[in-house]
């Protein structure tokens, strides 16, 4: 049973940035897709960033294209997710998730969030001014 952590988030101005982590139990670099999902207050969840295993193939919502980077490094067993730019927006817990069925839709990886197996309990992150 993979067990994931996130860590990093806080508040922040808008503009700002911050770098979230999400250590994995254990080495999933080579088995599992990973993914980035947010939640604002009264919203579904969104998947934000996605990330193949054993690649850098990397996708993105567009509404965060530009600004944000996903990253694995699996000497850390860790998945980043690099904010830059943040907006108001951008407010909602993040949780990373992964999957060893990587379910995709062509060559885009599912954000749906029922096709996703292992969650973190997720970081808030709040921008405002």
């Amino acid at each position: 049973q993979v067990q994931l952590l996130e860590s990093g988030g806080g508040s922040v101005q808008p503009g700002g940035s911050l770098r979230l982590s999400c250590l994995a139990s254990e080495d999933i670099y080579h088995t599992h897709c990973m993914a980035w999902f947010r939640q604002a207050p009264g919203k579904e969840r969104e998947g934000v960033a996605t990330i193949y295993a054993s690649l850098d193939n990397a996708q993105y919502v567009d509404s965060v294209k530009g600004r944000f980077t996903i990253s694995r490094d699996p000497a850390k067993k860790t998945l980043y997710l690099q904010m830059n730019s943040l907006r108001v927006e951008d407010t909602g817990r993040y949780y990373c998730a992964a999957d060893t069925r990587c379910r995709r839709y062509g060559y885009t990886l599912s954000t749906r969030p029922e096709h996703w197996n292992y969650w973190g309990q997720g970081t808030q992150v709040t921008v405002s001014s």
